[in-house]
């Protein structure tokens, strides 16, 4: 039994204080599997299947079947006979059934480059959804640092309720002593309240950003889980890796597709073609009865002239793309100021934090200096107070920054496609 106590209370830290964590990487994973716009890529996928198979069934022969029964008012009759034969005229009644089969023998490529643009088509359609995707980036960031600094603002706090508990066991001591002045404990106990204050605030504020970010990323976050707090750089020098910019290539490259097969559409077209029918009259007009038949044979269409029609829409096409060029030129242009504006406020924070810094050194030789007068009983617990309060706001200034860097470098990065 004393093993088994042992063996429980080594154990049993690892088992309170075991938390679930949560990285910026894992929550960006989570965004582009979970959100329910992914789905969009798997239905593009399945409709361009469906399309290219009804193209490609082009290329097949067509099958037709037909029947007819009809009644006319006048027949071929000859003005003529023959000594010793009568050449009897058609029946006013005559029927026929027919199946025809066509078959495209030479289309000019133009069944291939409609299936390349289809393909091209969902290559656009799918990188629409990942831009999109993407855009949701700077959404987590923003929650995700949000529940960092409040993360570490109960860190704080704890902190400095812990101090204050502990200072007030001494001045409770001095009291008794008469060293301090009556009900300076009075003043620390309605301090720690207001800190229990701040402290609930901080526990709604951080629950209702875990639950949004939580439905963002398609995961549930727990209260008890600790986000990490991630290591960033940002790089001048890197290349833009945005998606907009594969998807430009890729509408310019759907365009030059769809040049091709409007260049392709009025090429000559070999057809060969073949009809088994049963009828009356069969092709023989002079004979009435019924009769099977067949017809086989080639056919060429050639659209010579098609009154610019061709070249106006490629027209059409070329001015689309200059459109897309001049997309990207806004796009490449509106990035690199955005750039700019990350990269002054990075330089803007990384000189507050410096000044914090100095300030948080300041701050700690005056409080040091506060505690041993409030010990000699020369000050009072409110003016110990708020020298420990400039202290832990100097502090909370120092986290805040160093927060709203990380979320710059964040956002500077997704901003530059890294």
């Amino acid at each position: 039994m004393k093993n088994v106590i042992t063996i429980l209370l080594i154990f049993m830290p690892w088992v309170t204080y075991a938390q679930e964590e949560l990285t910026l990487n894992k929550c960006y994973e989570l965004v582009n599997a979970n959100y329910p716009l992914n789905k969009q890529i798997e239905y593009m996928s399945q409709q361009n299947s469906i399309d290219v198979s009804v193209i490609k069934a082009s290329k097949l022969p067509q099958l037709e079947f037909s029947a007819q029964a009809t009644y006319q008012s006048d027949v071929i009759e000859f003005p003529f006979s023959f000594p010793g034969s009568r050449v009897e005229p058609p029946n006013n009644d005559q029927y026929k059934a027919t199946v025809s089969a066509n078959q495209i023998l030479y289309g000019g490529g133009v069944i291939d480059k409609a299936i390349n643009l289809k393909e091209a088509e969902l290559k656009v359609k799918q990188k629409q959804v990942e831009v999109s995707l993407y855009q949701l980036k700077k959404q987590v960031n923003q929650l995700y640092f949000s529940i960092l600094l409040l993360q570490e603002k109960q860190d704080l706090i704890k902190a400095r309720s812990e101090q204050l508990e502990s200072k007030l066991k001494e001045v409770k001591a001095a009291i008794k002593y008469g060293v301090v002045l009556p009900a300076s404990d009075k003043i620390i106990e309605a301090e720690l309240l207001q800190i229990e204050q701040q402290s609930i605030e901080i526990t709604q504020n951080k629950t209702s950003f875990i639950n949004t970010l939580s439905e963002l990323i398609g995961k549930e976050i727990s209260l008890n889980t600790e986000l990490q707090s991630p290591i960033i750089s940002s790089d001048n020098n890197s290349e833009n890796m945005r998606p907009e910019l594969e998807l430009f290539q890729l509408e310019k490259s759907k365009i030059e597709l769809s040049e091709k097969l409007i260049r392709n559409q009025n090429s000559p077209k070999l057809m060969g073609f073949g009809t088994g029918g049963y009828g009356n009259p069969g092709l023989n007009m002079l004979d009435n009865s019924f009769q099977p038949y067949y017809l086989v044979g080639l056919k060429l269409n050639w659209n010579i002239f098609d009154w610019n029609v061709s070249k106006n829409k490629r027209k059409s096409l070329l001015i689309n793309k200059s459109i897309i060029d001049n997309q990207q030129e806004i796009f490449e242009l509106n990035t690199t100021i955005e750039l700019n504006q990350h990269q002054s406020e990075i330089n803007k924070i990384n000189e507050f934090i410096k000044s914090d810094n100095e300030i948080i050194e300041l701050r700690k030789i005056i409080l040091k200096t506060a505690d041993a007068q409030l010990k000699n009983g020369v000050i009072t617990s409110s003016a110990y107070i708020i020298e420990l309060t400039n202290l832990f706001e100097a502090v909370n200034n120092l986290k805040t920054h160093e927060i709203q860097l990380l979320l710059t470098k964040a956002n500077y990065n997704v901003t530059l496609g890294n």
